[in-house]
């Protein structure tokens, strides 16, 4: 275990080492907007303002860009609506919007039966019946209401948003739902202890195994001081997931908020390094002896975007604990933030996870880019395991993506995934993905 830790350490501050290294080219290129900011300012100019007749063009573009001004906002979340409902002085706007996603996808070399690609679900040994994939799905396809507002008391914004996933079935479901005034936000959310802006762009919906993607109800209170600094805390509905259950266990609800904090630095325009961590109670019911137990759960995470020169972008992300793997990507997909000691009947315990994810996206001019990442996560149990049970995973995945119009985009994706097993068994698997994309 402590070899293992001390990987951990290296690791994390190999990235550390990265960000750092990277914050005083950043401060040289902020004197040019980056490709990647510049988009969501033509984005901007293609809204269209019905109302604000009495309000200058500066006031109503300080309301609009409030849409933007997400701390938590992800490459693939739907881009300001087309038009929006403006009130004559500019201090509150209602937009209505969707962003239509089609993708496909073909996987050889071994398949994986979903719309995401997770490592976790690659077979071993291959299913040599199932070799070959062709899909296709709308899941991405997203609708949402957003309302902005500036008072004296100041700003605001409220959001809703739905959208589509499955494969054969296709189910509409809520994916936000928040309220933000001044340094507060209620709803249904991304966790504090993530940061989807760190995550690499990628087709896939999935994305890097091992990433926090974690949405749940929360109250969070985030703030700003010293110009290049932001602080953040939250208590968020719980959730996890168990491993084991059977005659010997059983999950108890649960009944103490998760914590969640971040303290993030801010070197040039879209340029950050965050400090990410988050405190968590697992309950389960041992019934062999008819006992509640209570386990404590944690997790820190380093993560970075800093902007190389105006075409580049460099992305890192580097987390580890024990019982987050609700949090996580790859993780979340087996459950494994409470599993049974297979030695000791009624107990279970949280297991040690890492992963690590590097990254790049680079325009080739101001409508075409593309990006490469590679990342792994690792399942580290400190007891006893199946031979048969996953050990880690590796994705990596390079792309393109061609910005038609402002609102049209294009894109395709080539990405490689392996399984590793603790018998030392694995597997590999293809695929290549394809988008279509409207925003309005």
């Amino acid at each position: 275990m402590k070899t293992h830790i001390l990987k951990i350490v290296v690791l994390l501050l190999a990235a550390s080492a990265i960000f750092t290294a990277q914050a005083e080219t950043a401060e040289e290129a902020d004197t040019a907007q980056s490709y990647r900011l510049q988009h969501r300012q033509d984005m901007l100019k293609t809204v269209r303002v019905i109302g604000a007749s009495t309000a200058g063009r500066d006031s109503v573009d300080l309301l609009l860009r409030q849409f933007y001004m997400d701390q938590f906002r992800h490459f693939q979340d739907p881009e300001a609506p087309s038009f929006m409902f403006m009130s004559r002085d500019a201090t509150l706007a209602l937009g209505m919007g969707a962003q239509v996603q089609v993708k496909g996808w073909y996987d050889w070399n071994g398949t994986i039966d979903d719309t995401d690609f997770h490592p976790y679900e690659i077979a071993v040994p291959k299913d040599d019946a199932n070799k070959r994939n062709l899909g296709a799905s709308p899941s991405g396809t997203s609708i949402f209401l957003t309302l902005l507002g500036k008072t004296k008391a100041g700003k605001f914004m409220a959001y809703i948003e739905g959208g589509f996933s499955g494969y054969n079935n296709i189910d509409f479901k809520l994916k936000k739902a928040y309220v933000t005034f001044r340094d507060w936000t209620v709803g249904y959310a991304k966790s504090t202890f993530s940061d989807p802006a760190a995550e690499i762009p990628v087709i896939d919906g999935g994305g890097q195994n091992g990433k926090i993607g974690h949405t749940t109800t929360l109250v969070r209170w985030l703030h700003d001081f010293r110009k290049h600094w932001k602080v953040a805390v939250s208590v968020e509905m719980p959730s996890f997931g168990i491993q084991g259950v059977d005659s010997t266990v059983a999950k108890q609800n649960a009944y103490v908020p998760d914590v969640a904090a971040f303290l993030q630095f801010e070197h040039g325009r879209g340029s950050h390094l965050r400090l990410s961590g988050i405190m968590r109670v697992l309950t389960y019911r041992d019934l062999v002896n008819a006992t509640n137990h209570s386990k404590m759960g944690w997790g820190v995470q380093l993560s970075s975007v800093t902007q190389v020169s105006r075409p580049l972008t460099l992305f890192a992300i580097a987390n580890v604990g024990q019982g987050i793997s609700s949090y996580s990507n790859d993780l979340g997909v087996a459950g494994y933030d409470l599993i049974s000691d297979l030695d000791k009947r009624g107990e279970m315990y949280a297991p040690f996870t890492w992963s690590l994810a590097l990254g790049a996206q680079y325009y080739f001019s101001k409508n075409v880019f593309s990006a490469i990442t590679l990342s792994e996560a690792r399942y580290m149990p400190s007891k006893r395991v199946l031979p048969t049970d996953y050990k880690y995973g590796l994705y990596g995945a390079v792309n393109m993506f061609w910005n038609i119009t402002t609102r049209l985009q294009v894109g395709a994706e080539y990405i490689w995934g392996k399984r590793q097993n603790f018998n030392h068994r694995h597997a590999c698997a293809d695929r290549i993905d394809v988008l279509f994309q409207l925003s309005f």
